[in-house]
């Protein structure tokens, strides 16, 4: 089942048809709907560029809208492959000019606007849950992002990852089954 919200059924066809025609309400209301999931995922695969990356994939996908055919899986599945995408440029962007932490900067001089995919994830157990799930290896919290929080199907999950449908299933199960145990052992409630 998948997690976004505000557009769904009857009313995706409507909403991507004015966004694709240039509405910018309709964009607005596609990007609401998606982006804080987006983001979650994001916060899993690339955590240290995530916000970043959110705004190329938007950028992207503005780009591409007006050609963009399918129903709301297929939307999801482009939109979460074009993330991909763009976070696997930025990996390769990063190894090629390596950054150095900022530790010499004054407190008073880092940014205070509060995060905006905080603001997203207002609900502490999200994080929460959120945090449990990027800390197992990387294929079993992708896997359990594009499809829980993304909705995306077995078989787009193995098309975007370049998989195996059972090798998607085997590591969707052996990732709920790790934060199961890690869940009972640490006594954690979401």
């Amino acid at each position: 089942m998948p997690i976004l919200g505000y557009v769904s059924g009857d009313d995706f066809t409507t909403v991507l048809s004015a966004a694709q025609s240039g509405s910018e309400d309709a964009f607005a209301a596609l990007w609401r709907a998606a982006n804080p999931v987006l983001l979650r995922y994001l916060r899993v695969i690339a955590p240290d560029a995530a916000e970043d990356i959110a705004a190329e994939t938007w950028i992207q996908v503005m780009r591409g809208l007006a050609a963009f055919r399918g129903n709301e899986s297929d939307w999801r599945a482009w939109l979460f492959t074009v993330a991909r995408r763009r976070a696997i440029d930025e990996t390769r962007r990063r190894s090629r000019r390596p950054t150095t932490a900022l530790d010499d900067v004054a407190v008073t001089q880092l940014p205070s606007a509060p995060d905006t995919a905080e603001l997203a994830m207002q609900n502490l157990g999200t994080e929460r849950a959120i945090t449990l799930v990027a800390a197992l290896p990387p294929l079993q919290a992708e896997v359990i992002m594009l499809r829980v929080v993304g909705g995306l199907d077995t078989e787009t999950v193995a098309r975007l990852l370049g998989r195996s449908s059972g090798a998607i299933r085997v590591a969707a199960h052996r990732g709920l089954r790790r934060l199961a145990g890690i869940i009972a052992e640490a006594g954690v409630t979401l």
